[in-house]
């Protein structure tokens, strides 16, 4: 079956194109261009003169919709679904710090998932191998060193769906932990961290790609002290994720993050299980979570504990806030992420080829159609 969209303002990482077309056949799409002239398909849909961009693709969240991804397969799949209706199309799944014959239950369920689900791109252990002193919302009992056999025992659980991994580098073991996980083609990420400038550095040339939400659970920029974010700022291989929501990180400093790491700057949410839900109390992992006026925080603390972010409120946040180009905060939630962990030939782009993921916006950038894999999810 064949699909038509036309009457689109397309914008991707390549730039805008207004009167586009794009034909979709199966879960790909097969032609592209523009003006009134188009081919046939079984199916037509007029997008009306919207913005008409890729699916978006969120490297880091742990639930939504009330719904939280530690809690097994039903619980993920329906967390998935309110992102989904937000623009996410394709997902990879957050796990805090557990014990770890959970975490090895958690990574066979999200091995299973992605087996059946092609939305689902596999998963993300935040935890354990963090800071004490920078654990945020992890359970500071279940924080281990990443010591190898514990790392094969993850990656066995794992059968081959593990994407990425937060680790500290300071920690006993860590830069052999890295070694081992490049090698087993993982996407290593740099987060909630005491390390300075040049372990960073030394991480990073040891294959770690990522940094875990920058500017939180990490030193900050400090004159004499630049820390683990002026070292991603200066290496091109390192992508940036970035929690935009207003909260974590104030729009002028996520507009600096921008400006130093063009290109390399990856919006994700970081989302719990409020996301897309309502103010109240939850949990995230082992630890209780309260929510009031969106803003997620462990109990009784000042802790802030994921987010209630969907993508669609990051990209508005990024254009509205902190004055990004919407190009570039298009390219942060599609081909950024996307090539992060080894996707990029797949998604990202609206381009022969491509899977068939896109969504429709309207001009205040409200999400109003998604697609994933050419079938209509919202």
């Amino acid at each position: 079956m064949t699909t038509l969209f036309h009457g689109a303002r397309k914008l991707d990482a390549h730039g805008q194109v207004d009167d586009f077309w794009m034909r979709v056949r199966g879960n790909t799409i097969e032609s592209v261009g523009s003006g009134p002239q188009h081919p046939e398909a079984d199916t037509l849909v007029d997008v009306s003169g919207q913005w008409f961009v890729p699916g978006f693709v969120d490297l880091h969240s742990h639930g939504g919709g009330g719904h939280s991804f530690d809690n097994g397969r039903d619980e993920i799949s329906a967390a998935l679904n309110a992102h989904r209706a937000h623009g996410t199309t394709r997902s990879v799944i957050s796990l805090v710090a557990n014990p770890v014959a959970q975490l090895r239950e958690s990574l066979g369920v999200v091995a299973e998932l992605a087996a059946s689900d092609p939305l689902v791109l596999g998963s993300h252990l935040e935890g354990p191998f963090l800071s004490p002193d920078r654990r945020g919302a992890h359970n500071p009992q279940f924080l281990l060193d990443p010591l190898p056999w514990t790392i094969e025992e993850l990656l066995g659980a794992a059968n081959g769906t593990l994407r990425q991994i937060t680790i500290a580098p300071e920690l006993e073991g860590a830069l052999e932990a890295i070694d081992l996980l490049v090698e087993n083609r993982v996407t290593v990420a740099i987060g909630h961290t005491d390390a300075g400038f040049d372990l960073t550095r030394e991480a990073f040339d040891r294959g770690a790609r990522l940094l875990t939400h920058v500017f939180n659970a990490m030193p900050g920029i400090h004159h004499r002290a630049p820390g683990p974010i002026i070292a991603a700022f200066e290496d091109d291989r390192v992508t940036i994720e970035l929690i935009l929501d207003g909260l974590h990180v104030h729009p002028d400093v996520a507009a600096l993050v921008f400006r130093s790491a063009p290109g390399r700057v990856a919006l994700i949410t970081d989302a719990m299980a409020a996301a897309a839900s309502a103010d109240g109390d939850y949990r995230l992992g082992s630890l209780n979570v309260s929510v009031r006026d969106g803003l997620a925080v462990l109990s009784g603390t000042s802790t802030i504990a994921g987010s209630t972010l969907t993508q669609d409120v990051a990209l508005r946040c990024a254009i509205n806030s902190a004055e990004v180009s919407p190009r570039d905060a298009i390219t942060a939630l599609t081909t950024t992420p996307a090539t992060a962990i080894g996707y990029g030939e797949r998604f990202g782009y609206l381009a022969p080829g491509f899977a068939a993921d896109a969504v429709l916006l309207d001009h205040d950038w409200k999400v109003t159609g998604v697609w994933a894999d050419g079938v209509k999810l919202a």
